[in-house]
């Protein structure tokens, strides 16, 4: 099961992102995915993370925020980054046929989709590709206070060596959020879940994260574009 990428063009505000759609005959879900701080949508582990999904079923929307469109390599503000996310998951809503839509990201993306959830844009759940808890060296700054408002599910997919999140910390904040948050562990990966002693492409790394992910929203899927309780 696959469907073809097709090139789209996000407003957001009175200027234009670039994105990349691609829906499988019979999706079960659709997934918008943002990518990290120090990469654009095209990254080969994103496309090979979207493409390995729409080959499980699942539709998918990557796009870029404005700074990347734009060519700047520090990342957007909140509120900008925000904007983005509402007007990727509108785009992404008018293609998604109904079907539960989700949110993902890796690292500050999936970060920014979260604030954007806290702030009331609709999700089925959230998917976050290494969730930056904390500077690394820094595990005393924790970036966590609006993960405890959020019910809907959340799947926190991350390394074991990523110094973006010490696990115990991780595995404290997900017990204090509740049920809706799991943690699926990559046993000896860093931040971008390349795996010491592997030889694997970015892209290769980032199909690899399809099926738990696949597996999530279908065990975890609500109705269309709305929270779960």
């Amino acid at each position: 099961m696959s469907s073809p990428e097709s090139p789209i063009t996000i407003d957001v505000g009175g200027t234009t992102v670039s994105g990349v759609f691609a829906g499988p005959d019979g999706a079960f879900a659709t997934l918008v995915v943002a990518h990290g701080a120090g990469a654009g949508m095209d990254h080969p582990f994103l496309s090979g993370f979207t493409r390995a999904l729409n080959g499980l079923g699942v539709a998918t929307l990557r796009f870029n925020f404005p700074y990347r469109e734009a060519g700047k390599k520090f990342p957007d503000r909140p509120p900008a980054a925000i904007a983005a996310w509402r007007a990727a998951m509108d785009a992404a809503a008018s293609r998604s046929g109904g079907q539960p839509l989700w949110a993902a990201g890796k690292s500050f993306g999936g970060r920014m989709a979260s604030m954007a959830v806290a702030e009331g844009m609709p999700a089925a759940g959230l998917v976050y590709l290494g969730y930056p808890l904390h500077p690394p060296g820094k595990p005393e700054k924790l970036r966590d206070e609006h993960l405890y408002g959020l019910t809907l599910p959340m799947l926190f997919l991350q390394g074991t060596r990523d110094t973006f999140a010490t696990p115990e910390l991780l595995e404290a904040v997900a017990a204090r959020i509740g049920p809706s948050a799991t943690v699926q562990w990559c046993e000896d990966g860093d931040h971008s879940f390349a795996v010491a002693g592997v030889k694997r492409g970015a892209d290769e790394t980032g199909a690899s994260l399809a099926p738990a992910v696949a597996e999530f929203l279908k065990t975890r899927g609500g109705t269309a574009g709305n929270p779960l309780p």
